[in-house]
């Protein structure tokens, strides 16, 4: 991963998994708020009961005239103390009475909730009763320490997701950057063969150094760039092209194209054998162009130095035969698909002549087949039957 990648990496995370903790953290204030509040409404609830039985327990034993003995209260984390009314301590069994003033009706400290009540009895002595719990503030750090532990694995679940998320969404675009990249350096690799060749045989034309042979590799050179640059264009512009059928001549087609490859083939000492029968169809004829252009030119690609390649087109199927390195029974699978070349072509190329052919062939329903065996040579063969027109 690059620099840039990394950098669109870290900017999509922080975008992505910031607005949603900041979503996720206002969901959680709000739920967080009514949770406290139902905390503090159950723990008043608890010291309010325990307040009523306290009283409850004062005034029958009063009634009774029995002696006013502690009361062990249902709540067992829940402490209390009496008072006169005076406000003189009586009883407690309260941790940090120093904490404890009569002033509140219902107040809280860092550890303890407290609760106060009158008892307006004139022949009773106690006037306060003072409940004292620890569970109001317990339950309200652990609900504090659950929103906490939420928000932070949610951080942690969310980050995870949004980098695979990330990782899922840049993967064809960096296979994209890879792929034009990779098809940068083949086209400076590409183009290197046919201009050297081309300044070279210049400079030997003007020397005056077989003039007859440096104008052929100059015709050559010159197709060839030619060429590369007709399938750069077409591939790049194809969708802004507009197609324009019409009726023509495919026999007449394939004649020039192969007359035209034979200056290209020269520079390999390759012979290209046609044998044509008249076939008439009906397509945008620049696009056919296209096709046997590329067929032609893969086939000298792929091609040894002092071969020939076999072109006939006979009961509307043209053919295109190499006795060249051949393509493996793996690569025949992918190399049809842009950029995809063959591993042992040391020849460069695009990737893109193949793939041309293919969109095309899709396009007007052509059956495009391949055979190839390694180290044997390719056969490439597209049936027109589906666009011909019938001779008269």
């Amino acid at each position: 991963m690059n620099k840039n990648e990394k950098k669109a990496l870290i900017s999509f995370l922080s975008i992505y998994v910031g607005s949603v903790i900041i979503l996720l953290g206002l969901l959680l204030y709000f739920y967080y708020k009514n949770e406290l509040k139902s905390v503090a409404e159950h723990c008043n609830m608890q010291m309010s009961n325990a307040a009523n039985e306290i009283k409850a327990h004062i005034l029958n034993s009063y009634m009774n005239k029995k002696e006013l003995t502690p009361i062990k209260l249902k709540q067992k984390d829940i402490q209390y103390a009496l008072f006169d009314k005076n406000k003189n301590l009586i009883f407690s069994n309260m941790y940090k009475k120093q904490e404890l003033t009569l002033k509140k009706d219902l107040y809280e400290t860092q550890e303890y909730t407290y609760y106060v009540t009158n008892l307006d009895e004139k022949n009773i002595p106690i006037a306060y009763i003072a409940v004292q719990t620890c569970t109001g503030v317990q339950d309200k750090d652990r609900l504090k320490l659950i929103m906490g532990l939420i928000l932070i694995f949610s951080a942690l679940f969310v980050g995870f997701v949004a980098y695979l998320l990330a990782k899922l969404l840049l993967k064809p675009v960096r296979e994209k950057v890879e792929s034009m990249d990779k098809f940068i350096k083949d086209s400076a690799h590409e183009l290197n063969t046919p201009v050297s060749v081309l300044m070279t045989s210049v400079s030997m034309l003007k020397k005056g150094k077989n003039p007859e042979k440096m104008m052929k590799y100059i015709v050559s050179s010159s197709k060839q760039i030619s060429q590369l640059y007709n399938d750069i264009h077409f591939s790049t512009f194809e969708k802004d092209d507009f197609s324009m059928e019409e009726e023509f001549c495919l026999s007449q087609l394939v004649s020039h194209s192969v007359e035209y490859f034979n200056d290209i083939s020269i520079t390999k000492n390759i012979t290209i054998n046609a044998q044509v029968e008249p076939c008439k169809i009906r397509v945008d004829k620049n696009k056919m162009q296209r096709v046997v252009n590329n067929l032609l030119s893969n086939a000298i690609k792929y091609s040894h130095n002092n071969s020939k390649i076999i072109v006939t087109l006979k009961d509307a199927v043209l053919t295109v035969q190499d006795f060249g390195i051949g393509i493996s029974k793996k690569e025949q699978e992918e190399i049809f698909k842009r950029y995809k070349r063959g591993v042992k072509n040391s020849e460069g190329g695009f990737g893109i002549g193949l793939d041309i052919v293919k969109r095309i062939a899709k396009e007007y329903e052509l059956n495009l087949s391949l055979k190839s065996i390694e180290n044997k040579g390719s056969t490439f063969k597209i049936d027109f039957k589906n666009v011909l027109v019938k001779m008269n």
